[in-house]
């Protein structure tokens, strides 16, 4: 199947697995935070999304989209929700082009789960959830320039990935940790880091750490109004930032009851116990390190990218949603695709190597008129 035709599949099949979505209407913060939001319906709203701290949080371009919507759809939930899915479709796709790029194993396959994998019906299906879909498809296409870049040499592609990134930062700055993962491509296909590497990305963590305060500024005076939705001690903070990486596999490998929001967790820090999971998550780290130039060097990258998009949502910092649960399947988008692409990398390497074997014990392929069977010969003579 031509590449054309293998993403073209991805984004078709991803919109017809979602059309159901269509039919939905507003959810929980979509009328505060889109059709009900004095902001959106502002003439000078764009001025002052961008300019002020009027906002609950700063997602300025998300929030620009969203002003633009509300004059095309008004109250009708539709038009948002085939923005969000169509968001959804292209960034599977461009998943696909970076796994590809990468050499992962299986990466068709891996982005097609990621389209229709359950977790993320709570980001395609949220029209709130458009500034998860569409940082993430800003910096996919951060990542694809810059892996451009990394082949060719070219600074335009540079250029446009720095460019991407930061838009992405401004359409929600969750996606913070996108340097650390640049650096994660680039070790997986170099198999080291080359003070180019360290050099060009620098940039990138500037950006990340200006937006990033930011955000941390409005979360904290904006969405929690100065208040401390958890007010635990720091083991606390740890045995949390242990168990989320393990709840998030969890419900990526097996996806069942699923929910909005979560039971929120009462973690004690007064035991050893409670931090057993960072503790253990911490030693899968290390044997991955340790077994780096093997195939073990696979966990390492996509493990590192799942944990690593998951830190800014591991608990260390307050966040107003934290009053309802710790957890969140919209809070994984970015991060699933980590663990799926590891786990279909793994089955497909599996299937390929019993393939070899099996193809070794049944011995090589006969040839006709050469070892296929004593009436062969003859009968190619009476031919003649």
């Amino acid at each position: 199947m031509s590449p054309w035709w293998a993403g073209a599949l991805i984004f078709l099949l991803t919109f017809a697995v979602y059309l159901p979505v269509l039919r939905c209407g507003f959810v929980w913060d979509d009328d505060s935070l889109v059709v009900k939001s004095r902001l959106i319906k502002a003439p000078d709203g764009l001025y002052r999304f961008w300019c002020t701290t009027e906002a609950p949080d700063y997602w300025p371009l998300t929030s620009t989209a969203w002003w633009l919507e509300w004059r095309l759809w008004g109250n009708r939930p539709v038009g948002y929700h085939v923005v969000n899915v169509l968001w959804h479709a292209v960034n599977a796709t461009l998943i696909w082009l970076i796994l590809r790029r990468l050499k992962i194993p299986g990466a068709w396959l891996a982005a097609l789960l990621f389209a229709i994998h359950p977790v993320n019906v709570a980001t395609a299906a949220w029209i709130s959830e458009q500034k998860n879909t569409l940082s993430m498809l800003l910096s996919a296409v951060a990542v694809l320039s810059y892996l451009r870049f990394d082949e060719e040499g070219r600074w335009r592609w540079y250029a446009l990935s720095l460019a991407a990134f930061v838009l992405a930062l401004l359409s929600k700055a969750a996606v913070v940790m996108l340097p650390v993962v640049l650096l994660l491509c680039l070790w997986r296909l170099h198999s080291q880091l080359r003070r180019r590497d360290v050099l060009c990305s620098a940039p990138f963590f500037i950006a990340s750490l200006a937006l990033g305060l930011v955000t941390v500024w409005f979360q904290s005076h904006r969405a929690m109004g100065g208040q401390a939705m958890r007010d635990s001690g720091l083991v606390s903070h740890i045995a949390v930032a242990g168990c989320v990486p393990w709840f998030y596999a969890y419900k990526i490998l097996l996806p069942v009851h699923l929910a909005i929001i979560y039971p929120k967790w009462e973690v004690a820090g007064g035991s050893w116990k409670v931090c057993l999971s960072a503790v253990v998550l911490v030693g899968c780290f290390e044997l991955f390190w340790w077994k780096r130039k093997t195939w073990w060097g696979g966990p390492l990258v996509g493990v590192g990218y799942f944990v690593a998009m998951l830190f800014p949502v591991m608990g260390f910092f307050n966040q107003g949603f934290h009053l309802y649960s710790l957890v969140a399947d919209h809070w994984q988008y970015y991060s699933s695709i980590g663990v799926i692409a590891l786990a279909v990398a793994a089955g497909t390497t599996f299937c390929r190597r019993d393939g070899r074997r099996s193809g070794r014990r049944s011995g090589p392929p006969t040839v006709a008129g050469r070892h296929s069977g004593p009436g062969l010969p003859r009968l190619a003579e009476a031919r003649r």
